[in-house]
């Protein structure tokens, strides 16, 4: 009972955090979020067993790629000042 519970609140959050990603307009936010996702993501493949799968998720999706989307987003010029 207790391992689907915490499946449950797992999936609640994912999709949570899914929906946040798609409606903040701030890329910075959407980026963080878009971490929180991944990292969300790598509790359930390791809760699943798949820890391969699991650790590859935490590297990629919660570091690197939010390191290149954070550093993306620094390093943008916009065209106007509004």
């Amino acid at each position: 009972m207790g391992l689907a519970l915490f499946n449950t609140f797992i999936l609640l959050l994912l999709v949570v955090a899914a929906l946040l990603a798609l409606r903040v307009k701030d890329l910075l936010t959407a980026s963080v979020v878009f971490a929180v996702y991944s990292f969300l993501m790598c509790l359930l493949w390791a809760e699943m067993g798949a820890v391969d799968v699991a650790f590859t998720e935490a590297t990629v999706g919660a570091g690197i790629s939010t390191v290149v989307l954070i550093a993306t987003i620094f390093n943008l010029k916009r065209k106007s000042s509004d």
